[in-house]
């Protein structure tokens, strides 16, 4: 007995499952970021320290997430306070010019 489509049409040979057809999926596993300043121990972050900032700004200029460097809420806040403060001094660009 042929199975039928939801029309009630039934299927064609191409469209009939069998039984090897079995889709596996993967699962990636992605490792959790952890914060850079939790496991160095920094405690201070200092906008003098223009080399620390710089790699969590892009090469736009605009301050990276969280969830793209991994850093932990208390210390992005100090992150983008220091960042910030650093482009009022001029020391870090507030948009990159091509």
């Amino acid at each position: 007995m042929a199975e039928t489509k939801g029309s009630g049409k039934p299927l064609s040979a191409a469209e009939q499952p069998t039984g090897g057809d079995k889709i596996v999926t993967r699962r990636y596993f992605r490792r959790r970021k952890v914060c850079r300043f939790c496991v160095e121990k920094i405690d201070d972050i200092d906008y003098k320290k223009v080399e620390l900032l710089s790699a969590f700004i892009t090469e736009r200029g605009r301050i990276m997430p969280r969830r793209l460097t991994g850093v932990c809420s208390p210390h992005q806040r100090r992150l983008t306070k220091a960042i910030k403060q650093a482009r009022i001094l001029a020391l870090l660009p507030f948009v990159k010019i091509d």
